[in-house]
């Protein structure tokens, strides 16, 4: 999700509650606090010695040990506020990406993405997933989609067809 969709869909429910989903049913504590909102630039170098460069817009939450007993969620209202003052220190990039970054005792801290939402009665819930790491120069290093999927269905086992890729005179870093 975008940042410009997740803020729209914030302004059109004003009067809600945010949620956020972090993993199938279960949801940040009614404790959160938004306490960062980072601006961040990623400039980047793939394996296949490809640059790249794009922007994110990293929402950080954190539940307050001081308020385990809080039912009442943060009020999108609340929270729009809260990301307008943002706005006016520091301008979102509106077609970064959005991530919400959370953890618990229970759940290690990721940068997890919007892979949806839905309004249930007066809650607007953000559905929260985490993506795993891929290979952005597949074609270039040689890399099949039989290959992937074999290394994943094998962790303990190296992939043998990566010679072409890893040898010291593949296309690859």
């Amino acid at each position: 999700m975008k940042t410009q969709e997740f803020i729209t869909l914030l302004e059109r429910n004003k009067d809600k509650d945010l949620l956020f989903e972090y993993a199938p049913n279960l949801l940040v504590g009614a404790n959160y606090h938004i306490t960062e909102v980072k601006h961040v630039t990623i400039d980047s170098v793939d394996c296949g010695a490809q640059t790249d460069a794009w922007q994110e817009t990293v929402i950080q939450l954190w539940e307050s040990p001081d308020e385990l007993d809080k039912t009442e969620f943060m009020s999108v209202y609340k929270a729009l506020s809260i990301l307008q003052r943002v706005e006016k220190m520091k301008a979102f990039n509106w077609t970064s990406e959005l991530k919400i970054e959370y953890g618990n005792v229970h759940f290690h801290t990721a940068q997890l993405y919007v892979n949806d939402y839905e309004i249930q009665g007066n809650n607007l819930i953000f559905k929260l997933a985490v993506e795993k790491t891929d290979c952005k120069a597949k074609t270039t290093c040689g890399v099949t989609e039989s290959n992937t999927l074999a290394s994943y269905n094998k962790p303990d086992q190296m992939r043998v067809e990566t010679e072409p890729c890893c040898s010291p005179n593949g296309n690859c870093c």
